[in-house]
């Protein structure tokens, strides 16, 4: 699994993720996806483009992350995730948590609040 994360306009930051978040993956990257989603940053895209596989515990390791930006009032939105890892994100019920946006400018749209989603 490949992790990164750039800086965009002002204070987003999208978090580009790649393969596979199974238990392998997710013990690759668990510990920079943490670090990269903690204070004092605020606001995340978490792009999904790239991961083809989403098990229960990359599941975990997103609702965490989520559970802990919007504790400090910060927001995330997920981006872009294939059919399949949306189907199980759905399943999921993350959607309930955090949106699940398929274009990069309306995710950027949604961290301005300029939409509602």
């Amino acid at each position: 699994m490949e992790i990164n994360c750039e800086q965009l306009d002002g204070d987003i930051y999208k978090i580009n993720l790649k393969g596979r978040m199974d238990i392998p993956g997710n013990e690759e990257i668990e510990l920079k996806f943490s670090g990269m989603t903690a204070a004092p940053r605020m606001l995340f895209i978490v792009d999904l483009t790239e991961v083809n596989f989403i098990a229960s515990i990359g599941i975990r390791t997103l609702l965490l992350s989520t559970k802990a930006i919007h504790n400090r009032g910060g927001k995330i939105v997920i981006l872009n995730p294939d059919s399949q890892v949306k189907k199980i994100l759905l399943m999921a019920g993350v959607d309930m948590v955090t949106p699940i946006i398929d274009t990069l400018d309306l995710a950027l749209a949604a961290l301005n609040e300029e939409v509602s989603v």
